[in-house]
């Protein structure tokens, strides 16, 4: 921080600014009887049964947390058996369970990149792949336009004919957190095995969702390990716990041990946590209806939209962003939202780019279909009546 901001006055005017460029955020209870469309619980399995009781059972017998590092003593046979399933599940040798998908990402970067390679990124990646490469500090860094693999391939070809023997990675989202898009992972392969690079994919949003039995971005595209090498994924979304994980060959997950230091100096996740996470990942295998139910209801709802003239993103997965552009009007319409019984965040800058502020919704396969026509019919009234959007406004200057 500033050392001119280390004073309350400092800080109070720093907020002031916040709230001059409509930035502040708040943390809010949920309220009894609203519905939620912007939590990331795509399967529904925060409050199965199942899940539910696989934790507790674990707790009783395990306690309430790991108590060291998974170098110390922390790493419990609830850690090692989740291990060995997601490598299962994901179609590599091995996988590694990280505190949090934040700390995944920093670990991951932070051991594969030195200063004298270069990192590609996209510009729309998730804070903690902007933060992560940011630590790393290589010395040649671009972010390339959202999805535009041509410039990866481009950037990549000029690259290798200055550094033929240096290191590259691509790293990018598989699906992005605020648009609900797909990266174009069967191109970024064709640039990364041209050009012998290495691809990142952090599929937090795709793991247990897209593919047919789960297998997230890469099942959806056809990809394997040899395509992509390094995969990250986390719990806290379809499998509906939390914590992260990287999968890929045995050589990168005993080299992370060793040398991401996210991972060696943190307390490991809570063993009844990994439980919960095992049992959550069966589900996902055993209960393909779970899926099928999200993509139909993405389809209700994008149908319904369409026909309200609703401003939708192009997003094909439960990420349905309705773009409104102006900060203030998106928060009014969330307020607004809110006040009919719906839970929709409005997203704004610094998170999605300035002018590009959204409703963000997002679907479940547990949603009801009235539930789902009841939103629409709500969203309708925020976004296109401009007189209570004004008066909402008004209200809360």
């Amino acid at each position: 921080m500033d050392p001119v901001r280390c004073s309350p006055e400092a800080l109070s005017a720093a907020l002031r600014e916040v709230d001059a460029r409509q930035q502040r955020r708040w943390r809010e209870p949920a309220r009894d009887g609203t519905r939620n469309f912007c939590s990331n619980d795509y399967l529904g399995l925060a409050q199965d049964e199942r899940v539910r009781q696989a934790m507790a059972e674990c707790a009783l017998r395990e306690g309430a947390g790991a108590g060291a590092s998974h170098l110390i003593s922390g790493h419990s046979a609830e850690h090692d058996a989740l291990e060995r399933e997601l490598a299962e599940f994901t179609g590599r040798e091995r996988a590694l369970v990280f505190s949090t998908g934040y700390m995944a990402n920093l670990g991951v970067i932070s051991s594969l990149v030195d200063r004298d390679d270069l990192v590609l990124e996209d510009r729309l990646n998730h804070a903690s792949l902007v933060d992560a490469v940011r630590l790393a500090r290589p010395r040649i860094h671009r972010r390339y336009a959202h999805g535009d693999a041509f410039a990866v391939g481009e950037t990549l070809g000029r690259h290798r004919q200055s550094h033929p023997e240096g290191s590259a990675l691509i790293v990018t989202d598989g699906v992005f957190s605020m648009d609900g898009d797909l990266a174009p992972l069967p191109e970024l392969v064709v640039h990364a095995r041209t050009h012998m690079a290495w691809l990142v994919v952090d599929d937090a949003h795709g793991l247990g969702v897209l593919g047919r039995n789960g297998g997230g971005t890469c099942e959806h595209f056809g990809l394997d390990v040899r395509d992509v090498p390094v995969l990250i994924g986390t719990f806290g979304k379809a499998l509906g716990t939390f914590g992260a994980f990287v999968a890929g060959d045995e050589a990168l997950i005993e080299w992370l041990i060793q040398s991401a230091r996210t991972y060696r100096y943190t307390t490991a996740l809570p063993p009844a946590v990994a439980a919960a996470t095992r049992c959550a990942l069966r589900l996902v295998r055993s209960e393909p209806w779970r899926r099928e139910a999200l993509h139909e209801r993405i389809a209700v709802f994008r149908e319904g939209a369409h026909r309200r003239g609703l401003p939708l993103a192009t997003s094909s997965t439960a990420i349905q962003p309705i773009l409104i552009g102006e900060a203030s009007r998106a928060l009014a319409a969330s307020r607004q939202l809110r006040e009919s019984g719906f839970r929709v965040t409005a997203i704004r800058a610094p998170t999605v780019p300035e002018g590009s502020a959204r409703l963000r919704v997002t679907l479940s396969s547990l949603h009801e279909l009235t539930a789902i026509e009841a939103l629409l019919q709500a969203l309708e009234r925020a976004v296109h009546d401009p007189l209570r959007i004004s008066a909402c406004e008004a209200s809360s200057s």
